[in-house]
């Protein structure tokens, strides 16, 4: 059996009466990308491990972009003709960490940097 969005969007509300509408929505796309196949979620023990666990990879993102958007800062003072190696490596985690969350928006695999 087949659900749509607007069928998880219903039980996410219902698990969440208050969710704002762009919450239910951003949930909906999110829970998606993570099974090949909405109906994997017909069962409230699937949908809430999986939201579960996309949540936990949410917060470590976000986490990570937290940590990042400081060094980043940092490194927006600096003149980019004097970047030692370290500051290149920054650089190349952020770029990492932007990765990590589009691809949880769009559910493509990420590029390896």
């Amino acid at each position: 059996m087949s659900m749509s969005c607007q069928e998880l969007a219903g039980r996410i509300e219902r698990m969440q009466p208050n969710a704002e509408p762009r919450d239910v929505a951003r949930l909906c796309l999110l829970l998606s990308n993570t099974v090949d196949d909405l109906s994997d979620l017909a069962e409230d023990k699937e949908l809430t491990t999986a939201w579960q666990e996309m949540g936990l990879r949410l917060q470590a993102a976000t986490d990570q972009h937290a940590a990042m958007t400081d060094e980043l800062d940092e490194l927006a003072h600096s003149d980019p003709r004097k970047f030692s190696p370290d500051q290149i490596w920054v650089l190349i985690r952020a770029i990492k960490v932007q990765s990590q969350i589009l691809q949880m928006y769009v559910g493509q695999p990420l590029i390896d940097v």
